[in-house]
């Protein structure tokens, strides 16, 4: 109806024209035609109400439109265009009204006298008519635009090394959130200057520091897409990036896709780069891949470094299994090699010797007939030279014949100079003579290894029974000193934890840090605390503490953790709980892990529900082994009670169960866990590991978490005024060990 009226409209003005100015209804003849196009390819538009999104109010159109007819009459209608239009249109239809009506609309630009009004008065439900200015603006829209139209001050762009010396004040504070915000926000969105590939290296150097492997992943990409060139130093970056990983999977995919890229791009890697590649893929446990790396220079003649063999014993350190023997077999690579080990390599054996084993015994057998193959060979050579290298078997054979389980036959059988023989008893250990004055232990380590007064090498399980292998404290010492080297607190730190578990011991290593005159740390003490717990030893651990008062030190929250395994009772929990207090230091869930421990162990209910209230009173958040313990109490108490064990059926044994089992389902309950499997309850409640990169900078309560002091070294002093000689004999020790065990009788099955 529309279209129609405005046809008439046209035709009576073209009558009018005709008589008047033939040029006038040539052009009003033109305007016509282009009116009649452009409604024309207006009616036939169509709009989808779906992809619009106002499909049902498309419906309630309709159904308005059923209801209700047209608003306006033509003539009205007509009227209300021409009022829009910001004319008046005259009541008298006099010729000469008319004429002056046409030659104002062919003279002026077409005001919205277009379909989407017509039918928006009319609502047609194929269009809705002002929907448009009912919707908001676009937040992103504003953004845009606010960006677009702000100049950017040149006065405010600093050069690349400012801005780099700028980055580099925050990691050296250990602000890697600031850091990433120089380059995302005042570089690119403040100042809008381009990035050079040296501010992208320093970040990618401090997200591989902090273990953000993911954020310094995206920084290469991005790298990548500026066209920036990629140097030696970012690989070597991303590759420790993938070696501080949170996650193992994480570690070794991120650095196969990188070796991956590598190879497509052609790049040939240096000796820093196998270097990283070697530790990345060593820390994440693929020992193979390491040794292959390492075989891969040999062949290309790099130059192998201290360094380098290193990191092959770090990843000696990630095998449980064999990774003794491949300590061994490497150490010995090292010196036929010529190179002369450093501080790092000792502290590297000592923690193999801690954590790792050497297999079985064929195996070991092996190792030993290639370590002690001929004397001359064994020594630090005094030259490298490229044919002494040309006869060195390739480290992948040392790897590959550590893992397979193969029965040769005993070198040592036939020899009748040797003092070793191989027994498979197994209620068999290392054996030594006991007579100290002809006690003559082995050294494997030294570079004419033997095995001295040994007699039996069956089930070397302990590591304080290895590390009699490498020769003991002296030998060992005497190692460092020949190779000029000065062990620090860090090492003897380490030597502590497998010396044998005797005060002598202990007191001969104490004399040694003080003939040396090295200050002691609180994690010394620490240690100390922890070996002494570890056998039960409650009361040496407090007389630890006396020591760290005598030596000036202050204990820190590791010392009331080491402290936490000697709480057996409930006084004695709350004693801790309450020195804690007093010395500012919050309660967190490794502390309350220990504790658990302990009240498992003695199925002690009162001190386990004790602990659980403790958890819920300071909103600590539970971890994987303190929900592993109590799920392990839950489900030992419910066999004992589906095997009726007599014990179970006590009037105690009952009434503990039950408020356990209470406090336990409260305990869910209030973290949300009720009905979920331990590894799911773990999922729900661990927290991200890259959510810490991403949170505000603010500083901590206690020392430990103040990021002001966390990166200054901490307080060591001198161990002089503790008396080695009345610290208590092995005697008390043992009788302490026999009263605690005679105690500890009662234990679920």
């Amino acid at each position: 109806m529309a279209f129609g009226l405005l046809l008439r409209n046209s035709l009576h003005t073209l009558r009018i024209l005709t008589r008047k100015n033939s040029i006038l209804y040539t052009t009003h003849i033109l305007r016509v035609n282009n009116t009649r196009t452009s409604l024309c390819q207006a009616l036939h538009t169509k709009v989808y109400d779906k992809d619009a999104g106002l499909d049902k109010q498309r419906d309630i159109n309709k159904l308005q439109m059923r209801q209700e007819d047209l608003l306006f009459t033509p003539e009205e209608l007509l009227k209300t265009v021409r009022r829009r239009s910001g004319r008046k249109a005259s009541k008298r239809h006099s010729q000469a009204a008319v004429t002056d009506i046409a030659e104002t609309e062919i003279k002026e630009e077409d005001k919205p006298l277009n379909l989407d009004l017509l039918v928006s008065i009319n609502k047609d439900p194929d269009v809705f008519g002002n929907v448009a200015a009912e919707t908001p603006e676009d937040e992103g829209d504003k953004v845009e635009e606010d960006y677009i139209s702000r100049p950017t001050r040149e006065s405010r762009k600093l050069r690349t090394k400012e801005y780099a010396r700028l980055i580099k004040d925050h990691l050296n504070n250990h602000r890697l959130k600031d850091a990433l915000d120089i380059l995302e926000v005042r570089i690119l969105k403040e100042d809008r200057a381009k990035p050079e590939n040296y501010i992208y290296n320093l970040l990618i150097s401090g997200c591989a520091k902090a273990g953000y492997t993911r954020k310094a992943f995206q920084l290469f990409t991005k790298m990548r897409q500026r066209g920036l060139k990629v140097k030696e130093s970012t690989y070597t970056s991303l590759f420790n990036a993938c070696a501080n990983a949170p996650y193992r999977t994480d570690g070794i995919d991120r650095a196969n896709r990188l070796r991956e890229i590598m190879l497509e791009k052609g790049y040939e890697p240096n000796t820093k780069n196998y270097n990283a590649m070697i530790k990345a893929f060593g820390r994440w446990g693929d020992v193979r891949t390491a040794f292959l790396l390492a075989d891969e220079m040999k062949e290309k003649k790099f130059v192998f470094t201290a360094d380098t063999y290193n990191f092959l014993l770090q990843a000696c350190a990630s095998d449980r299994e064999f990774g003794f023997r491949h300590c061994l077999l490497t150490w010995h690579k090292m010196l036929k090699g010529g190179i002369k080990p450093d501080y790092y390599s000792f502290n590297t054996v000592l923690r193999c010797t801690r954590d790792c084993g050497f297999g079985d015994l064929d195996t070991m057998q092996r190792a030993l007939n290639e370590i002690l193959d001929g004397p001359d060979v064994l020594q630090i050579a005094a030259d490298s030279s490229d044919e002494a290298k040309a006869k060195e078997t390739p480290l992948i054979t040392t790897y590959e014949s550590s893992s397979k389980v193969e029965k040769p036959e005993n070198p040592f059988s036939d020899s009748e100079n040797s003092s070793v023989q191989l027994r498979t008893t197994p209620n068999q250990t290392l054996a030594m003579q006991t007579q100290s004055n002809n006690l003559d232990l082995p050294n494997l380590l030294a570079p004419r290894p033997h095995l001295g007064s040994m007699v039996s090498l069956a089930e070397v399980q302990k590591p304080h029974e290895r590390f009699l292998l490498l020769g003991g404290l002296i030998r060992f010492l005497e190692l460092m000193k020949s190779c000029d080297i000065t062990p620090d607190i860090q090492t003897f730190t380490s030597m502590l934890e497998v010396i044998p578990p005797t005060n002598a011991a202990e007191k001969q290593l104490l004399t040694f840090v003080r003939k040396i005159g090295l200050k002691a740390d609180i994690d010394f003490f620490n240690v100390f605390i922890k070996k002494r717990a570890m056998r039960f030893d409650y009361e040496g651990g407090k007389e630890v503490l006396t020591m760290i008062e005598t030596a000036g030190l202050r204990p820190d929250i590791v010392t009331y953790g080491v402290l936490a395994l000697g709480c057996t009772t409930v006084d004695s929990s709350r004693e801790l709980l309450q020195e804690m207090k007093n010395n500012g230091i919050r309660m967190n869930i490794e502390i309350l892990g220990a504790m658990l421990r302990q009240g498992c162990a003695h199925k002690s209910f009162p001190y386990i529900c004790e602990i659980i209230q403790i958890s819920l009173d300071e909103h600590v958040k539970p971890n994987y082994i303190f929900l592993r313990h109590l799920d392990n109490f839950y489900t030992r108490c419910a066999r004992a009670i589906d095997a009726r064990h007599p014990w179970s059926k006590t009037k105690d044994f009952k009434k503990g169960h039950k408020r356990f089992c209470d406090k336990y389902r409260l305990y869910q309950e209030e973290h949300g866990i009720l009905g979920l499997k331990l590894d799911d309850a773990t999922k729900k409640l661990n927290q991200k590991p890259y959510d810490q990169f991403k949170e505000d900078t603010i500083d901590g309560l206690e020392s430990i978490k103040n990021e002001k002091l966390s990166h200054k070294p901490k307080m060591r002093r001198y161990i002089k005024k503790i008396k080695i000689q009345n610290l208590k004999g092995d005697e008390d020790q043992f009788a302490h060990v026999s009263q605690t065990k005679s105690a500890e009788t009662l234990k679920i099955d």
